[in-house]
């Protein structure tokens, strides 16, 4: 390295002294104006790399971020933009990136309009995924769809058919109580009775026949009283009181009457009596042609000749009406009204 000596003056009043060895440093000429400004230091050599007196490295004047330059005004004008426009700018290429689309620099030129339309169909989905999207939102309908219908089925039929069946057995009880109801002939879907099941907490009316819209489907227990499938009343001197209900939705009043075993207690109350039965078998599956179950004697159920019976007859497996369960039951005590419940409802 040169050394450098201090200035000094002319003795005789001129320019100072340049350093020994060091040529005269020259300003770089403006390209752009005239104006004065401040010069800039001299560049040192410093491990073979050309350094600024202010450390910098000379490689960033030559990339043009020389201080008053035309590189670094235009850095501060793209700067400036980028306050002003940059989140669109920004918000474009997050856009495109997640099209798959390489991100554009700020210095890339602008697309031509054959580019932008090439890269505005690229982004537009294709066929097959318009397709796949429409069948997706079909299957999800169809399943929403599908719960409601499920939701209706086992909850909300069975609310409504618990209040209707409430309503009706609250009916019945206070026509009995004001006496307006005769015992006698009933219409299809009138209530007559009350059936107890103390072993299943079961307390529904019976109404007559065994129509699904009528009778069933509103939680109550349908007595077989029409032609062919005509059964006895409780009070009839021999035969047998033939009822149906629903296993499952609808109220399912004899959801549970599989786990009746001998000698459990049926009753049936109506406006004069209580009729007191004891369970004596039980048939579990059967075709639902099966109507010998129904018979004065049914086949089957373990009874020997004529006497006092009832069958319950539903449906099974469960959520199904492939076949029928049947529970037989023989009357062992009829108690009029006026003496009291019998010891089964009161236990």
């Amino acid at each position: 390295m040169i050394p450098v000596r201090p200035e000094r003056e002319d003795s005789s009043g001129g320019a100072p002294y340049e350093p020994y060895g060091a040529p005269p440093y020259v300003p770089p000429p403006d390209e752009e104006t005239v104006a004065l400004r401040i010069p800039q230091p001299p560049v040192q050599t410093v491990g073979g790399e050309s350094m600024s007196a202010s450390g910098a490295s000379s490689s960033s004047s030559a990339t043009g971020t020389t201080p008053g330059g035309r590189a670094a005004r235009r850095k501060a004008a793209k700067r400036r933009r980028g306050r002003h426009g940059g989140t669109s700018e920004a918000s474009d290429a997050s856009a495109r990136s997640d099209e798959g689309e390489k991100p554009r620099s700020a210095d890339a030129p602008p697309l031509s309009r054959v580019e932008a339309r090439r890269q505005a169909r690229a982004r537009k989905p294709g066929p097959a995924v318009v397709a796949s999207r429409a069948i997706g939102e079909v299957f999800i309908t169809t399943g929403v769809l599908m719960l409601l219908f499920v939701t209706y089925q086992l909850w909300w039929t069975n609310v409504r058919a618990h209040a209707q069946a409430g309503s009706e057995a609250n009916k019945l009880q206070d026509d009995w109580a004001n006496g307006t109801r005769n015992p006698g002939t009933f219409s299809p879907g009138q209530g007559f009775a009350i059936l107890h099941i103390p072993k299943l907490d079961v307390v529904v009316p019976i109404a007559e026949g065994v129509s699904n819209k009528q009778v069933l489907d509103k939680g109550m227990v349908g007595h077989y009283g029409e032609d062919p499938l005509k059964t006895a009343m409780p009070d009839a001197k021999a035969g047998n009181f033939g009822l149906a209900g629903h296993r499952n939705t609808h109220g399912e009043p004899f959801r549970y009457i599989n786990r009746l075993k001998p000698g459990d207690a049926i009753v049936v109350e109506t406006q004069d009596e209580y009729f007191v039965y004891k369970t004596a078998s039980m048939l579990p599956v059967t075709p639902p042609s099966n109507t010998s179950v129904l018979d004065p004697v049914p086949p089957g159920s373990g009874f020997t000749g004529p006497g006092r019976y009832i069958t319950l007859t539903t449906c099974t497996p469960e959520f199904t009406s492939k076949y029928r369960l049947i529970v037989w039951g023989k009357m062992v005590e009829e108690r009029p009204r006026s003496k009291g419940k019998p010891d089964a409802l009161v236990e």
